[in-house]
This record gives C-alpha cells, structure tokens and sequence, in this order.
C-alpha cells in the first residue's frame, strides 16, 4: 500500500496534516478556507510553475487565472477544452493552460465548487504524477461551506459514446459511480476493471495516488512533437516492452485503472456540475471522457438540474447492471 503519511517537498516545505475531508455535502456549495501554494515543472513543457489555490465566492466554478497575462482568466468548463490527446487542456481567446485533470480530479473528491487557480505558466505541475500531492494541498488549506445551494447535474436516460472497440456510457442512477475497463497488450497491464463511488470515500487512498503512465518506446516520438519534456521517473511510470523502469514499483498492482479513473474524474468537472449517474467507460482515454461530457450538454433531455435534497428523492430509471458486469469481467 502507498505509504500516505508522506509529505511532498514541492509544496513549500509544508508537511501537510492528513485530517479528513466531509465528501458527502450534498446540500450547499464549498469553497477554499485558504490559500495554498505549490511549485512544480510541466510534465509537457518541462516549464517551471507557480499555482496558487485562493477562495471564489458561491457559483463561481472553478477558474483559471493565468497571473503570467495580466490575470486572464479561463474557466473550467467543457466550452473551454481545445486539447484532448495526451492531457485535458483549456484554452479561451488563444490563451492556454495545460494538464488540468489531475487538479479539478482532487478538487472534485475534495467537493470544492468554487476556487481560482492563479499559475504563472501555461502548465499545470505534474508534481509526482498522481493528484495526491494536489489533494493534500487542498486538505492543508480547508474547506469552507458557502450560503449557496450545491446543484447536481442528474442523469435521466442513458448517453453513449462508442468509437471501435472503445466506448464511455452515462445511466440513470442515485449517486455517481465509476465501473472503468482497460486492456492493454503488456505483462503489467492486461486487462483491468474497478468500480469506485466517490460519495463513499476512498478517493485519497485508492485513486489519489495512481500516477500517470507511459512507454518507453513511444518517447522519442511524443518529445519530437514537444511533448513529456518534464516527464522523468519522479513523476510518471515508464513502462519498457516487458516490465517497468521505476525502481520503486507500482503503488497498487491496478495502478494504471485506478489512474484512468482519477482522469475520468478530473474530465467530468467540466461540466460545471457534479454529476449524479453511472459511468460506465472501456478502453476510454481523455478524448472519450470530452466526448460524453460534450454529448450529455448537448442532449438537454437527458438530464436535469437539481440541488442535493431532490437528488436524494428522486429514485434512478434504473443501472446499467449487464454492461457493468461485462467490463468487471475483462
């Protein structure tokens, strides 16, 4: 298991104290009790950064403020996304931040609705390529409850995106829950599947820690194309043809799952909502997460707004139970 008494030395010599989050306010939005600070390098850009975490009123949303460009701001939300491939990024009049899941992932499991980001640089810090460190720095600065009701966007039929063998699903259910599959043709990976409900805790010791993954023989190619230029073994899991390059090892055997979901959540944030509903993903990637956000705001009908108590009212139209099933057992 990861050890999770760690401190992290990226954030400002701080050894942060590991008291519990309340994840389960459904009723009234939440904002930062504080600022907190962190440093780091782009994992892409291998740029040098400064990202601060401060306080926004209620309905706010989480946003962007690049202190670099005057303070130019860039809100966290799917209208905004330019980027998919390797990383979400953010872009809004030309201007960029990139890198951005692992951040809004930790700010979602920490129930934080609204909070600026101001980052003197157009990267988000990979800092030890999972959202722990980011979770943690949430943690030292507090979560402060707001006046503002907390509103839910609340599935209300299935949605569906499918492209070849890869598909990312949405159903009607009382909470979110995660069912997510991967299959990749190496002995570390294989196939895995998990479920995870974020309402029941365990964000911070079963998906936090996940690291980001890549191949080594895909690094020349994506440094070519000005990518991973930051990326090192601090940072991300490097896997050779037959093993892995980290002396360390992995932190759970289904690192590599368990990262696809901290993505999957971070990816969900843009839709300027917490989502209530089964998502059900296989062999899903960044660019399906954007797809079903975008499809779900699309079809209007599929969904409705809704604060906590009616969320809790409203009984699901039914779990996708089968398909969930089939990606459990892959």
């Amino acid at each position: 298991m990861y050890p999770l008494d760690l401190s992290f030395p990226e954030l400002c010599g701080i050894t942060i104290a590991l008291d519990a989050l309340e994840l389960r306010i459904l009723t009234y939005q939440c904002t930062l009790a504080s600022d907190a600070t962190v440093w780091g390098i782009g994992l892409h850009t291998g740029a040098r950064v400064r990202l601060r975490l401060t306080p926004a009123p209620a309905n706010t949303g989480i946003v962007f403020r690049r202190i670099d460009l005057e303070g130019f701001i860039i809100e966290a939300r799917a209208k905004n996304v330019a980027r998919v491939s390797y990383a979400t990024s953010l872009m809004k009049k030309g201007v960029l931040i990139s890198t951005t899941e692992h951040l809004l992932s930790a700010l979602a499991a920490a129930g934080v609705d609204n909070g600026f980001i101001d980052i003197d640089n157009l990267e988000v810090p990979i800092l030890d390529g999972s959202a722990l460190p980011f979770y943690r720095l949430i943690q030292w600065a507090g979560i402060k409850q707001q006046r503002a009701r907390r509103t839910y966007v609340q599935v209300l039929r299935p949605v569906e995106v499918v492209e070849g063998n890869r598909r990312v699903s949405v159903f009607p259910a009382k909470r979110l829950r995660i069912t997510y599959g991967i299959a990749f043709s190496h002995p570390l990976i294989g196939e895995q599947s998990m479920e995870f409900v974020p309402q029941d805790g365990g964000y911070e010791a079963e998906i936090a820690p996940a690291r980001t993954f890549g191949f080594l023989q895909e690094a020349e190619m994506l440094r070519s194309s000005g990518l991973i230029r930051g990326g090192s073994l601090e940072n991300a899991v490097v896997l050779t043809r037959e093993g892995m390059m980290n002396p360390e090892g992995l932190r759970f055997p289904d690192e590599f799952c368990r990262h696809k979901i901290l993505d999957l959540v971070g990816d969900l944030a843009l839709l300027g909502h917490p989502l209530i509903g089964h998502v059900v993903a296989e062999r899903a990637g960044h660019a399906m997460h954007y797809a079903l956000v975008s499809r779900l705001l699309r079809e209007r009908s599929a969904w409705t707004l809704v604060d906590g108590d009616d969320a809790e009212r409203q009984p699901p139209a039914g779990r996708p139970r089968q398909l969930a099933a089939a990606v459990a057992r892959r």
